[in-house]
């Protein structure tokens, strides 16, 4: 598969270009909440973070809607569930030896199985992407869909690390191998990279999958993660699948967007529209 990175790349910035006000950006600010992977994947996670984040997840504050998940290490799986039980919200776990994936397979599958079992809903793994950058994309492919039957009903997302590919052909052809391995979503970034998510690797997936729906009748979503941080680039992301692949991909089951410290900033901006200024960082409830 062979991207044209220069068009690209232009079409990404021009997109970003829109100026979205008033109604239209109420409209933009609470979809853009509903689609949330609200995250915490820190080595100093404990109970009562989860607990704290689910709250925030369920009620984000200025008449916003809950995020679509929580996402969290799979050992606070039954934390989280048990918080965001009876509503909206759904749990997602990490599994498969994230962030790096060197871990055997067998550790892989029963890392996916155990979280399922807990109550994760959803599953992020992350793709050999040493054996990708190697060529061997039968082993990339198989590994994939063995986690895939390992999740069962769970939605799987899988992580492309797309920072660490090299090339929008090299993102476009790991996408298109997890698509036909039976990835529910394909993921840009496990947000523990240098390069995490961009507009132009965002539009490079939007590509493939719209590429793939047409190819299959499948649908596969995509979800972008890592420094996406303020409202105005959350904004961008929607223009991008909008332009891209219609307003019936503005939903949650196919379009997700995996960040910590954005849900802040939505609810500064909505609070903005509604009084007319901004409440400082102080006056957002944060963990």
């Amino acid at each position: 598969m062979t991207i044209d990175e220069v068009a690209l790349r232009g079409r990404a910035a021009d997109l970003g270009k829109r100026s979205i006000k008033n109604d239209a950006k109420r409209q933009g600010i609470a979809m853009a909440m509903s689609m949330v992977d609200l995250t915490t994947l820190e080595g100093a996670d404990t109970p009562g973070r989860v607990r704290r984040l689910c709250r925030r997840a369920i009620s984000p504050g200025a008449g916003l809607p809950p995020v679509a998940a929580v996402c969290v290490y799979p050992r606070l799986v039954p934390v989280a569930r048990r918080e965001v039980d009876g509503t909206p919200v759904r749990v997602c776990a990490v599994a498969s030896g994230f962030p790096a994936g060197q871990v055997p397979l067998g550790i892989k599958l029963e890392d996916t199985k155990a979280a399922v079992e807990d109550g994760a809903e959803e599953i992020d793994i992350v793709i050999a992407r040493g054996s990708l950058l190697a060529g061997d994309l039968e082993r990339v492919h198989d590994e994939i869909a063995a986690l895939a039957e390992a999740a069962g009903p769970a939605c799987l997302k899988v992580i492309l690390e797309t920072g660490e590919l090299g090339s929008f052909d090299q993102i476009a052809n790991a996408a298109w191998v997890a698509c036909r391995a039976g990835a529910d979503f394909v993921k840009t970034s496990t947000g523990k990279v240098s390069i995490n998510s961009t507009p132009a690797t965002a539009l490079c997936l939007l590509h493939v999958v719209r590429d793939y729906a047409a190819k299959t009748g499948r649908i596969v979503g995509v979800k972008c993660a890592g420094g996406i941080r303020s409202s105005k680039e959350a904004l961008h992301y929607l223009v991008l699948v909008n332009e891209t692949l219609g307003p019936s991909w503005l939903v949650q089951s196919r379009f997700r967007i995996g960040a910590s410290s954005l849900v802040d900033d939505l609810v500064r901006q909505m609070c903005k529209m509604q009084t007319g200024r901004y409440v400082g960082f102080d006056d957002v409830v944060r963990d």
